[in-house]
């Protein structure tokens, strides 16, 4: 482009007046002059940004092919999963496959989780076969590699690799890979295990990048060995286990002595007195009556054995865990009341959040959804990659272990495998804030760590193993709400917060320069809430008194000021595609402004959603909405907007599930009585009672919901109504637990005033006859049984008692040999004979919330204080008992129930306030 002025033309813009033959330019001429460098000064600027917009454009369109073509691959994963899930390919599988004791022979069986190969599935699968499910997904896993290349071969420092069937991936003469008996072959020298997320949807654990040693492959060979001609332990080749680490204890000895049946278990008496006996570690007291003692807190609790257990009992044998399996099917709930920037579409077409300890990727077009289930507590922060297919999220601190440490973790979200684990033990608060680098493609990670000093810390993630630390400051004496990487500037980082907005940057030697945002004459907020960008990169935010900022790109002053925008905090800002803002805030307005920031239209959210927490832009026009509610809805401002995910936002401490269909209820400290259909995900009716419920119970015809209050309260709602039908007062107490007789014609309530009341059902649903009230419990009630023949009432209570009652007498049964060998409905009650499995001895009392078995008497499952669950066979009456353990949850599991076809099981969170529902597979 040329210039035309008084002087010669020229094609490039000079710095001073060009010279002429005759005389210098007069000071007209000058003016001008300078006037039209500044036009085309300026106009070279919008061609730069222009450029850049294109380029950021066109980077744009390649995520999203690459995206759809990952998304190609994983759908053909699943189609090719079907075929290997045929019962005679499963048959070819399982009988090459080899297979240890305690039904570990299935673990190699092909599985697809979600739509994505596990590790130990994708060895087995390719050792010694040329199916074309194998070649298909050999070609996916070697697709995937070459889009990802560029992220995972430089992070591990390699050269490009083959997902191939080479004799290095093969032990024991091609029965089972090294990364097979990994998964299979273990011992943590404890009797209950802990089965990782590879038996859920969850994605199998990634094979480490480093080489085995010659002697860890000689180790793992001689396992595979023994796992294929059956000599291996018995009671460590079960598929539940991980490996152990170098030098730790495995095997039978580990276990015993880390749960010895003397440190559980009273084993007094005359040893001449039992001899002769196949049972010498129960103590006999007459000829028909055994009883053991277990050992909770210090205080001994005497459990009979029923009669019929008398000749095969052992306390010394093991009991192996069941050789049916747990898979998350569903994770109800959402995180919105306390974390931002946790909700994010993907070009797959897949949207991803979190709840509790689950990451979850959900189609809303197709209905389902995928998990993520490496991390071990609750996540609080997500970050998507720029290539739209790597996340990071980050934990805060867990119960156990160096995992449960507050760390980072770097995954795929096509095949969910784990890429890196970053800063384990290098973080002493919660990962609150996570940001990708984007004008450098995503290679280095920002993270606050929500500690005391708030420190900020910048990530090479992708070099070697757990990343490496460029460098980190203090960032902030207050909350830090967000950090962002600027889009177009390299190693530009924003943070933002209470009292401040800081401009960092970070310079080629790895040092940190903070500018802190000035205000000037503008009104200086408590809180900055709320940060996006524009398409040129000036910086927008918002803050708590409801004002939007414009700061121009390079400085760190306001440009300009748009007051009051929202009534109260402006709690998200985000930059759609076209160029144009929504912003949304605590008076639940969405606004929608253009590029030059003038509001074009407004959507308001139902107060009973929450407020607007995030706001992130689906398909098209589609707005994807995340409320203070923990909900999320869909819609645009043309259309009204849809929930799409429900959830309750305090403490859940109630879960009843349906006898005739697959519903269940759930209710809470936040007042909500919620119905839930487990076969479309979905919440048929949520109600506000208007005060915590602590604990449901559906009637057996399943036409009333029963909820017990605080201060005695119950009342009766109809199911399908929902209306109030009548309301009853036992007591001034909490009653903590419902339980409706086998029969259907009594109803117990055991109230935290130690009694338990007894009610007669009419033939009016929600009409009940008070027929007692039982005592003699020294603590308040925690769990009901009834009897089959709905004869006798069990119960626990908070001091571990173990009684007796008749219930239509309101007396307590004091002679043992009545009750001991009844059999029960249920299975709520944690201490009794088929529960004796579940007390590992380094367990308090209050450590177990929850038991239930189901329907065909297979399964027991235990929920704990430690977030996990566990499923035991039925029953756990050994105290060296095998179980699955199951992480999701990242609080205390306040519930566990079997639907009524014992084919799906229900858990309850408590402070992370989820309901996650369970495949038995």
């Amino acid at each position: 482009m040329s210039i035309t002025s008084p002087g010669p033309t020229t094609t490039v813009a000079p710095r001073e007046p060009p010279a002429t033959d005759s005389a210098p330019p007069t000071s007209n001429g000058t003016k001008e002059w300078q006037e039209m460098l500044e036009t085309e000064k300026a106009g070279l600027v919008e061609r730069v940004y222009d450029l850049e917009r294109q380029v950021l454009e066109h980077k744009d369109e390649i995520v999203c092919l690459k995206s759809t073509l990952a998304d190609v691959l994983r759908r053909l994963a699943t189609i090719d999963n079907s075929y290997e899930n045929h019962p005679h390919h499963h048959h070819h599988l399982n009988s090459s496959a080899g297979g240890g004791g305690g039904g570990g022979g299935n673990n190699n069986s092909t599985m697809m989780r979600g739509g994505i190969m596990s590790a130990s599935a994708d060895n087995g699968a390719m050792v010694g076969q040329n199916s074309l499910s194998s070649k298909s997904f050999r070609f996916s896993r070697n697709t995937l590699t070459r889009l990802n290349s560029s992220v995972e071969d430089k992070r591990f420092g390699r050269a490009p690799s083959r997902v191939t069937s080479s004799p290095s991936r093969v032990a024991a003469g091609g029965k089972t890979s090294t990364l097979a008996q990994k998964a299979i072959h273990y011992s943590n020298g404890s009797l209950h295990s802990d089965s990782l997320s590879s038996h859920s949807i969850s994605p199998a654990p990634s094979p480490s990048p480093r080489q085995p040693s010659a002697a860890t492959a000689s180790s793992t060979a001689h396992h595979a060995l023994l796992a294929s001609s059956g000599m291996g332990k018995r009671w460590s080749s079960t598929g539940d286990f991980v490996s152990t680490t170098p030098g730790s204890p495995s095997g039978s000895s580990a276990s015993m002595s880390r749960f010895s049946a003397k440190s559980l278990l009273n084993l007094s008496g005359n040893p001449a007195s039992r001899q002769g006996q196949s049972h010498p570690y129960v103590q006999r007291k007459n000829d028909d009556d055994e009883y053991v003692k277990l050992y909770i807190s210090g205080r001994p609790i005497v459990i009979h054995v029923p009669e019929a257990q008398l000749p095969t009992y052992d306390l010394t044998k093991v009991q192996p865990a069941p050789n049916r399996r747990l898979r998350l099917d569903w994770a109800y709930g959402y995180r919105g009341k306390d974390c931002r920037s946790n909700l994010y579409q993907l070009p797959t077409g897949e949207m991803v959040y979190f709840v509790a300890a689950v990451i979850i990727l959900y189609n809303m077009d197709e209905h389902t959804q995928r998990h993520y289930l490496g991390h071990t507590d609750d996540v609080k922060s997500l970050a998507v990659h720029p290539n739209k297919l790597l996340v990071a999220s980050g934990q805060c601190g867990g119960h156990e272990g160096r995992e449960s440490l507050p760390h980072i973790l770097i995954w795929n979200s096509v095949s969910l495998a784990t890429l890196n684990m970053i800063g384990c033990g290098e973080f002493t608060g919660a990962i609150n804030c996570l940001s990708f680098s984007r004008a450098d493609s995503g290679s280095i990670l920002a993270a606050i760590d929500d500690s005391p000093d708030k420190i900020i810390s910048i990530w090479d993630w992708q070099k070697k193993e757990g990343g490496r630390k460029i460098t980190e400051t203090k960032c902030s004496v207050d909350t830090v709400v967000a950090v962002e990487f600027h889009p177009l500037d390299k190693g530009q980082i924003i943070t933002i917060g209470k009292n401040h907005i800081a401009f960092w940057s970070l310079d080629q030697h790895g040092m940190l320069y903070k500018r802190m945002g000035v205000f000037e004459s503008f009104e200086k907020p408590k809180y900055v809430t709320a940060i996006t960008f524009t398409q040129t990169g000036d910086v927008v935010t918002g803050d708590s008194g409801g004002n939007l900022a414009v700061w121009k790109r390079g400085t760190n002053v306001i440009s300009r000021f748009l007051k009051k925008v929202h009534d109260g905090p402006v709690f998200t800002i985000c930059a759609l595609r076209n160029g144009g803002f929504v912003t949304g805030g605590k008076d639940g307005l969405l606004l929608l402004f253009d590029d030059a920031l003038h509001m074009k239209a407004e959507q308001i959210v139902e107060a009973h959603f929450g407020s607007v927490r995030v706001v992130a832009q689906g398909k098209g026009s589609q707005l994807l909405i995340g409320t203070t509610r923990n909900c999320i809805l869909s819609g645009d401002f043309t259309l009204s907007l849809v929930p799409i995910v429900m959830g309750h936002t305090d403490i859940l401490w109630s879960l009843a599930t349906h006898p005739q269909v697959a519903q269940f209820v759930t209710g809470g400290k936040d007042r909500l009585l919620q119905l839930w259909d487990s076969l479309s995900h979905s919440v048929v009716w949520s109600k506000d009672i208007g005060e915590p419920i602590f604990s449901v119970a559906i009637a057996n015809p399943g036409d009333v919901i029963v909820i017990g209050g605080a201060a005695g309260r119950w009342s009766v709602f109809d199911i399908v109504t929902r209306e109030l039908l009548a309301t009853y007062t036992d007591g001034s107490d909490v009653l903590q637990c419902l339980q409706f007789s086998p029969d259907g014609n009594l109803l117990a309530i055991g109230s935290k005033d130690n009694a338990i009341y007894i009610y007669q059902c009419t033939k009016v649903p929600h009409r009940f006859s008070k027929i007692g009230k039982c005592t003699g419990h020294s603590s308040f009630i925690s769990h009901l049984d009834w009897s089959k023949d709905s004869q006798v009432l069990r119960s626990n209570s908070g001091d571990y008692e173990i009684l007796y009652w008749n219930p239509t007498l309101c007396r307590q049964i004091t002679v043992q040999r009545t009750v001991k060998n009844l059999e029960w409905a249920t299975q709520n009650c944690s201490v009794s004979f088929e529960t004796l499995g579940i007390w590992p001895e380094n367990f308090d009392g209050t450590d177990i919330n929850s038991v239930c078995k189901d329907n065909e008497e297979q399964f027991l499952v235990c929920a704990d204080d430690f977030g996990k669950i566990r499923l035991f066979s039925y029953p756990a009456s050994q105290p060296k008992s095998l179980s699955h353990s199951y992480r999701g949850h990242s609080s205390h599991v306040t519930a566990v129930r079997f639907m009524h076809d014992g084919l799906r099981l229900l858990s309850a969170g408590g402070l992370d306030t989820s309901v996650l529902q369970w495949r038995v597979v």
